[in-house]
C-alpha cells in the first residue's frame, strides 16, 4: 500500500526526478519535510525560548508557502518545482516552531 497519496498529491509536473524515479512527495512537500528534519537536527545544538517572539516568527516564516500556494491556485501564474522546495522549506521550519510552541503550551496548561 503507497501510504504517501494520504500525504501529498504527488502531480509529476510538481514534484522531483532522480534518474527517472520520482519523490515520493511533490517539490513543496520535500522542502516542508527537510525544513522540518533540519530545524529538529539543528535545534540539538542551538536552543532558544518558545515564546511569543517565537510564535510570532513562526507564523511569518509560514506567510511565503502559502503566498505561494494561493497565488498559483487562484491566480494566473504557475510556480516552479524550485520555488515551491524553497517556500515549502520556509515554511517548514515555521510549522516545526509553531506545533513545538502549542504542544510546551498545552503540555505546561495541562
Amino acid at each position: 500500500m503507497n501510504f504517501t497519496k494520504y500525504l501529498c498529491h504527488r502531480m509529476p509536473e510538481r514534484s522531483f526526478f532522480i534518474k527517472g524515479h520520482q519523490f515520493p512527495v511533490c517539490a513543496r512537500c520535500t522542502g516542508f519535510y527537510t525544513g522540518l528534519m533540519i530545524y529538529l537536527i539543528v535545534n540539538l545544538f542551538y536552543k532558544h525560548p518558545y515564546d511569543w517572539n517565537m510564535l510570532f516568527i513562526s507564523m511569518v516564516l509560514m506567510v511565503p508557502v502559502a503566498i505561494d500556494g494561493f497565488t498559483q491556485y487562484f491566480g494566473p501564474r504557475e510556480s516552479t518545482n524550485t520555488l515551491r522546495f524553497i517556500t515549502g522549506f520556509i515554511g517548514g521550519i515555521g510549522l516545526i516552531i509553531f506545533l513545538k510552541i502549542i504542544i510546551r503550551w498545552i503540555i505546561y496548561v495541562l
